[in-house]
């Protein structure tokens, strides 16, 4: 009698489809790990340079406060949040992480730039009825005198519009970065006519400008790598499938991309001199002129772009391992349509 071998086929396509949901699993594990992990570094840097608090590097010497240990707990609280979403929600798929993460990237540039719009307008206001000598009449002499001080008119006129700004975002659509860059153009041209019609300039009329020109390249740096719009020093690239460049996409974001954004937020948020706190702490402004209040601002930008580039870089990165698994209902990097598989 010949034994017959049994079939080894039918175990093949199980072993591939483990793989590729552990792929996504732990491709989905990363990405929200370094969101909820961002969350606690800023929740952190809020404890401890605002409130006062020790520090969770500050465990080794001394290790009898509570505080640096819940403080140290938040990052490790952090990552089994994510690990447990991950877990909860283990047949969502990386094309639906992706489109989340992003409503989250708009929404938060959405806000910045609300925020951005309202305190140059705002502050242009203050800086234009000082400059002519109307702030005392229009607010009073008590507010007044408040009002030029650049930690007052931060910590109450600014973060109030910051609040104001966060409600306005989340019932609108329009990310804004393309009425930013008109208002740029109008406030410049506006500039150039009171200056060579009237003869009338003043130093607000110049910082106004410069902050929303900052805004615009720092907040829209993520919604151009969205759109594909950075412009890529091309040598073999081009030539790639469209696994390879998913491949490609996916160290990018692994090793340059998510370790850049966080080497701008450890530097500039690291102590009290670091450039980010430091502006924040203090307020600071530009020089005594009659500009506007606003500098410390185009610091805090720098940070921002780290934060709206690192949540760019985790949906960047469900998109590209989606694209290498091949079970993407996007286009795909070489612009052929990929289709959704069976996993989603």
């Amino acid at each position: 009698m010949t034994l017959d071998k049994a079939p080894e086929t039918g175990s093949s396509p199980d072993r591939g489809m483990a793989t590729v949901d552990m792929v996504v699993l732990v491709a989905r594990a990363i990405g929200w790990a370094s969101l909820t992990v961002l969350i606690a570094f800023l929740f952190n840097d809020f404890l401890t340079y605002w409130r006062g608090w020790p520090g969770a590097v500050r465990l080794a010497g001394d290790a009898s406060d509570l505080r640096a240990w819940f403080q140290a707990g938040l990052y490790g609280a952090a990552v089994l949040l994510a690990l447990s979403y991950v877990s909860w929600r283990r047949q969502r798929s990386l094309d639906a992480e992706r489109k989340l993460v992003f409503a989250i990237n708009s929404f938060l540039i959405r806000a910045a730039f609300w925020a951005v719009l309202l305190i140059g307008i705002v502050d242009f206001g203050l800086a234009f009825l000082r400059g002519e000598g109307l702030l005392t009449w229009a607010v009073g002499d008590a507010l007044a005198e408040r009002l030029i001080r650049a930690e007052f008119r931060g910590a109450y006129i600014h973060m109030s519009l910051v609040a104001v700004s966060i409600p306005i975002a989340a019932f609108t659509r329009s990310i804004g970065i393309s009425w930013l860059a008109l208002l740029i153009v109008v406030a410049e041209l506006l500039m150039v006519i009171f200056r060579f019609i009237f003869s009338y300039e003043q130093d607000y009329m110049a910082d106004l400008v410069r902050f929303w020109y900052a805004a615009l390249f720092m907040l829209g740096c993520a919604y151009t790598l969205r759109e594909e719009g950075h412009v890529r020093i091309d040598v073999a690239y081009a030539n790639f499938t469209t696994r390879g460049k998913s491949l490609v996409n996916v160290l990018g974001t692994l090793l340059l991309g998510v370790p850049f954004c966080w080497l701008i937020l450890v530097l500039g948020m690291s102590g009290r001199t670091g450039i980010i706190n430091s502006a924040l702490l203090t307020y600071e402004i530009e020089g005594l002129g009659n500009g506007l209040y606003l500098f410390y601002l185009m610091t805090v930008f720098m940070g921002m772009f780290a934060i709206s580039m690192l949540v760019e870089f985790v949906a960047f990165l469900f998109g590209a391992v989606a694209d290498y698994q091949d079970h993407s209902d996007r286009r795909g990097h070489d612009g052929s349509h990929v289709q959704s598989s069976s996993g989603r």
